[in-house]
């Protein structure tokens, strides 16, 4: 469920209607009113108005008693993805990391303990999981969370690592402390990390940070190969130089986008 607030001025509807889109994942694509309502955590009554008011603004469909979420609801992440300027920049050089090394590429961010995916070139292979834009990993186990983490002070990162991971993947992400925190000081020093099937078995993966103009890692980018294909050597020798000028290029571009004015005043007035 969405995080309850305090202040006076905190809308409980909108929390509400949020839970009910929360409530939709890959192990629930498809839910009854009554499956809604228990795993959103309201009332029956509550969720039967909820899904009928998202399903006027376009949000979610209804097909035989069953509701189920629609494309609309990545206009939310697009949004959000827009805001930053940071998909419309990344995307062209994904594309290009893409050609150079045959792999698929991705961007991510932190949320809580996991990673998000705001940006993904793929190609055509088979691999353990699938991924899309939105898709939610434990960060511990992945090298874009990695980098992510390495970025955090102690204290932000006991906190982040505090949270249960939302990505429902069971099994994965519990690395012990101490040597997470050995292996994220080595990847602040070296600027990248590598995942070696630890978020499942044949996925190998290698990111590098992409930085905002005050120096921040706000984002990671990667490159995934198959374990059976490309070797741990083949990874770090071939697709991670070009990863790292990618990674430097998107940050620069970045960072003057976010420099601009913020209002443009056409010449004359």
């Amino acid at each position: 469920m969405a995080g309850r607030g305090e202040g006076p001025d905190f809308v409980e509807a909108l929390a509400r209607g949020l839970d009910i889109l929360s409530a939709f994942d890959a192990r629930h694509p498809q839910m009854s009113l009554s499956e809604v309502a228990a795993v959103s955590g309201l009332a029956r009554p509550t969720a039967r108005r909820l899904l009928l008011t998202l399903q006027e603004l376009g949000y979610v469909r209804s097909d035989e008693g069953s509701f189920a979420l629609t494309p609309r609801v990545l206009e939310l992440g697009i949004a959000y993805a827009s805001s930053l300027g940071l998909w419309g920049i990344a995307r062209p050089h994904l594309e290009a990391l893409v050609r150079q090394t045959g792999e698929s590429s991705s961007m991510a961010q932190l949320d809580g303990s996991d990673i998000v995916y705001v940006a993904r070139v793929s190609v055509p292979k088979i691999i353990a999981l699938r991924v899309d834009i939105g898709s939610r990993f434990p960060a511990a186990v992945t090298s874009q969370g990695k980098v992510l983490l390495a970025d955090l002070d102690p204290a932000a990162l006991a906190a982040v690592l505090s949270q249960p991971t939302r990505s429902g993947l069971t099994g994965v992400g519990d690395v012990p402390r101490a040597a997470l925190t050995a292996e994220l000081s080595q990847i602040r020093a070296r600027g990248w990390a590598l995942a070696d099937e630890e978020l499942a078995p044949g996925v190998r993966s290698v990111a590098a940070p992409v930085r905002d103009g005050a120096g921040r890692v706000l984002a990671a980018m990667n490159v995934t190969v198959h374990a059976a294909e490309t070797s741990t050597e083949d990874l770090l020798s071939r697709h991670l130089p070009v990863l790292l000028r990618t990674a430097s290029t998107v940050s620069g571009e970045w960072a003057l986008w976010q420099s601009r004015p913020h209002v443009e005043v056409a010449a004359g007035s």
